[in-house]
């Protein structure tokens, strides 16, 4: 099967977590047998055209003319998507489906579909109705309506959690049969042979100390503030912990003041954001990784440092809330209570068995439902349905056509038949 994905980031550019999903996924596909073509955004000096491990990777850059904003940026990206995926068509012949990756890139998916008569499969990974508490202003309205035309013009829609479904049935009406319930995943062998690494755990924290980790953007759905409001609780009864925030975002300088204020500056190291094998290194140095969000559609994160053997807190939403059983792969808290972080927090401290248990039962979790395996078989087997569904909808427009044309036709007859008749009742 010949495969395109659509998508506005592609490692080495990793804004949030569709980079890794579009990577991983494709080259799964790769290994079952399909053709995968990838266009993304160029970053940097990031080659216009490569071959990564089997998948061809193209990326466009954007209007050499500034945007006026980050909505006119997206749709100029979108111009060059459809461009370039024109000349590989031209070169290489159609896809059989088009994969779209989210809102990004819905009108390069919608153009290429009626240009190309290419059925679409979009995976729709957050929400802006979601990510905001709701719609409230004409860019958040865009984003929202964007997206329902994106669900509305794919044959099929992919998701990542049972609560993602829920959500689109509830913001755009969508038919639950067309909503298919696909994880996310982890490469199972990203940790493999990776120890403690001891120098590494010093530059953040002394070796008494226990590293309480975050690792991801920090804006507000992420929830880091709330981790920052449980250390006083935390430090109370286990002095010897340190919080160690890895990341980047636009709330850095309000979660420092927001540390300072507390007194516990000291206790709060801000890593900066991490790539590569230190993300690896920081996980393998973690006593307890925390993932307080406030609304998580999935959350990769979690099954990182589950697969990476270490005990996790998080919330009581979304995709989260799904991935964890409390007290057996993981620890939940209630969402945006800074007090029950921290109780689930210091649960794991005082009890080290807990966290053995939790952290086999974890392992085990991780490897049986969320491998690329089995992820990659759903995906394909989604592609199927949908241009199955294609095909039988064109076979049934052209017989739809068929039976008007014919019935045209009889009409005319008979229009003829009842004319003729008039004449020579006339002449008679």
């Amino acid at each position: 099967m010949k495969i395109l994905m659509l998508t506005w980031e592609y490692p080495p550019r990793v804004v949030g977590g569709i980079a890794r999903v579009v990577n991983d996924l494709s080259k799964r596909l790769i290994k079952d047998g399909h053709e995968v073509t990838v266009v993304t955004y160029r970053e940097g000096n990031t080659p216009y055209y490569e071959v990564d491990k089997g998948v061809n990777v193209y990326r466009v850059d954007n209007f050499m003319i500034n945007a006026n904003n980050f909505i006119d940026w997206v749709m100029q990206l979108n111009f060059n998507m459809v461009a370039k995926v024109g000349e590989i068509i031209a070169k290489e012949g159609k896809f059989d489906v088009i994969h779209a990756h989210d809102w990004l890139v819905a009108y390069a998916a919608k153009t290429l579909k009626q240009a190309y008569d290419m059925p679409i499969v979009s995976t729709i990974h957050a929400t802006e109705a979601g990510r905001n508490n709701g719609i409230r202003e004409n860019n958040q309205k865009y984003i929202n309506d964007t997206e329902w035309m994106l669900t509305y013009e794919s044959t099929e829609v992919i998701v990542n959690s049972n609560y993602m479904k829920s959500e689109l049935q509830r913001l755009f009406g969508l038919p639950f049969e067309k909503i298919n319930v696909v994880p996310n995943g982890v490469n199972i062998t990203n940790y493999s042979g990776i120890e403690r690494d001891y120098d590494f755990r010093r530059r953040y924290a002394m070796d008494n100390e226990k590293i309480i980790l975050f690792m991801g953007r920090l804006v507000y759905e992420k929830g880091v503030q709330y981790l920052i409001g449980a250390m006083p609780k935390i430090l109370e009864h286990y002095h010897d912990a340190k919080l160690v925030i890895a990341g980047k975002g636009g709330m850095i300088d309000e979660l420092r003041r927001e540390a300072e204020n507390l007194g516990i500056s000291n206790k709060v190291y801000f890593a900066g954001y991490l790539k590569g094998k230190d993300v690896a290194r920081m996980y393998k140095a973690a006593d307890i990784s925390v993932f307080p969000s406030t609304y998580e559609p999935f959350g990769i994160v979690a099954l990182e440092a589950m697969l990476a053997e270490v005990p996790i807190v998080v919330s009581d939403i979304g995709g989260l809330n799904e991935i964890v059983d409390h007290r057996q792969t993981g620890m939940k808290s209630y969402c945006g209570n800074s007090n029950s972080i921290a109780d689930s927090i210091l649960e794991l401290l005082f009890d080290p068995q807990l966290c053995m248990n939790i952290v086999k039962k974890a392992k085990a979790k991780v490897r049986n439902e969320y491998n690329w395996n089995k992820i990659a078989q759903d995906t394909h087997f989604t592609y199927q349905k949908a241009i199955c569904e294609t095909v039988a909808d064109k076979q049934r427009k052209e017989l739809t056509q068929e039976k008007a044309s014919r019935k045209r036709k009889t009409g005319k007859g008979e229009i003829t038949n009842l004319l003729t008749f008039r004449k020579n009742q006339a002449y008679a």
